[in-house]
């Protein structure tokens, strides 16, 4: 009894408070760093292709390895992060992006030029998976959701940086100058990073179980990551979520922009401008519904699905072919709820594996997006070169994608959501032997027979329940003191 009630105390709620928030801050701070060295390429294109002497299908592949190498990475880092814990991944992450950005400002030639993006990117995809690891042991459960969106958030403002601060300094000062200047930012949070940052909270140190491997960890991790329903729903929310807003900032929006609608390229810009406010915006809103009522996940996630193909179709079977600014910008404010609906995705993840799982059912989760990013990064380019340039046919990719993980949502919701609500109902006899000792004969029976359990599971599906948003922090059985109304 001692032994279990000591390591149900292990697994209690984080505080959170103020050492929470700063701790976090210097996380979700070398993410922001991270995303702007991601996203710096996306306002040097021109300048990359005379420095390097290639044309546009050698430019996209920069973009191309760079998701490949970070949606390949994903699962490596989540048991990196699993066995090693957060500040030594992280800081591993931040000196190769940092190399990485270094390297490319320097390389005299496109070769090295690529081996330094996919260096970069290699780091970059350490960063994701331990900011959300921080907040999940530094912050209470029912934050998880608000957290996770404002990481994306700090995500989406490196990538204004990159966009309002890179571009003008690239131009002033040129190639070496610009990019070499910019990995001095690599060096300034790897500073407090290494001087400051904790893996947890003191008196929250995760089961020595979490710390010990063998020679089966990797496939073990895996194999239990992957047989949760909640971790392959959360990989297809995400991949059918993000992937439309991706590919339109990453590579296809501005061409598509120009070329298909005939705008300007300062009004483009514009307009790519305007996704990135709308997810920043729009990852607060969803992190608060989500925060406090877990039942609206799904139809948040499918929402955002059937409102992004309702824009798309509409954009691209306008009559003339030239859609009206009023769709367009409609458009972008829909696209930028495509990155918080894709968080939704680690809401599933999380409460569906332990603390010791947490970076590999994450890094199972991120791979979604990227998957289906890449996938329409290069149909797209195909069919445009197939069809000459027909956006029409070219764009009628993301239709397909988001038919097939939206076919899979639905297919995984009813196990992911039961066994979550029943990890949820687990812990009610948890708190029962405390008005037990009260009334010996009368509760016993009641216990007993069956419409005590029928009871507690009533509340647990509803959207007021708290049980199942205070699951997230350990859905463990031994997992006790939930809120309840």
């Amino acid at each position: 009894m001692s032994a279990g009630s000591a390591n149900a105390g292990q697994l209690k709620d984080p505080p959170g408070g103020g050492k929470a928030v700063a701790v976090w801050c210097i996380g979700v701070a070398v993410y922001f760093v991270a995303v702007i060295f991601r996203t710096s390429l996306g306002v040097a294109g021109l300048e990359a292709a005379d420095r390097f002497h290639v044309g546009a299908s050698a430019l996209s592949t920069f973009s191309l390895l760079q998701l490949l190498v970070y949606a390949g990475m994903q699962v490596p880092v989540g048991l990196m992060v699993d066995r090693l814990g957060t500040k030594k991944v992280l800081t591993l992450g931040a000196v190769l992006f940092t190399a990485g950005q270094l390297g490319f400002a320097l390389s005299p030639s496109y070769e090295m030029a690529l081996a330094a993006r996919a260096l970069l990117g290699c780091g970059d995809a350490m960063t994701f998976i331990s900011v959300l690891r921080l907040g999940t042991r530094w912050f209470p459960a029912r934050r998880g959701p608000l957290m996770a969106q404002l990481a994306g958030l700090v995500g989406m403002a490196g990538n204004l940086v990159s966009t309002l601060v890179l571009a003008p300094v690239l131009h002033g000062v040129g190639w070496t100058a610009a990019f070499a200047g910019s990995a001095v930012a690599g060096l300034v949070v790897l500073v407090p990073l290494v001087l400051f940052l904790l893996d947890h909270p003191e008196g929250h140190e995760p089961a020595p179980a979490a710390r010990t491997g063998g020679a089966g960890f990797v496939r073990r991790q895996i194999r239990e990551s992957w047989s949760e329903p909640g971790t392959r729903l959360g990989l297809w929310v995400h991949f059918t979520t993000q992937f439309p807003a991706m590919v339109f900032l990453l590579l296809w929006g501005m061409p598509f922009l120009i070329e298909a609608q005939g705008l300007t390229r300062t009004t483009a810009g514009g307009l790519l401008t305007l996704v990135v406010a709308s997810n920043m915006a729009l990852g607060l809103v969803y992190g608060q519904i989500i925060g406090r009522r877990q039942s609206s996940r799904i139809p948040l996630a499918l929402g955002t699905v059937a409102l992004t193909a309702l824009l798309w179709g509409a954009v691209l079977a306008f009559p003339g072919g030239h859609a009206p600014m009023w769709l367009l910008i409609t458009l972008c404010l829909v696209l930028g709820g495509c990155g918080p609906a894709s968080m939704i995705g680690f809401d599933f993840a999380r409460p569906a594996n332990p603390p010791e799982r947490q970076g590999t059912a994450s890094g199972i989760t991120n791979m979604g997006g990227f998957i289906a990013s890449m996938t329409t990064l290069l149909t797209v380019g195909v069919l445009l070169d197939v069809t000459g340039d027909d956006y029409r046919v070219a764009f009628s990719t993301v239709f397909v994608l988001e038919a097939l993980g939206v076919t899979r949502i639905l297919r995984l919701r009813r196990a992911a959501l039961a066994r979550e609500a029943a990890r949820g109902r687990v812990t009610v006899p948890a708190r029962a032997p405390l008005p037990a000792p009260a009334q010996a004969s009368g509760p016993a029976p009641a216990q007993a027979s069956g419409p005590a359990p029928a009871q507690a599971s009533v509340p647990a599906p509803g959207p007021e329940a708290e049980p199942r948003p205070r699951s997230t922090a350990c859905p463990l059985p031994e997992t006790a003191g939930r809120e309840t109304p």
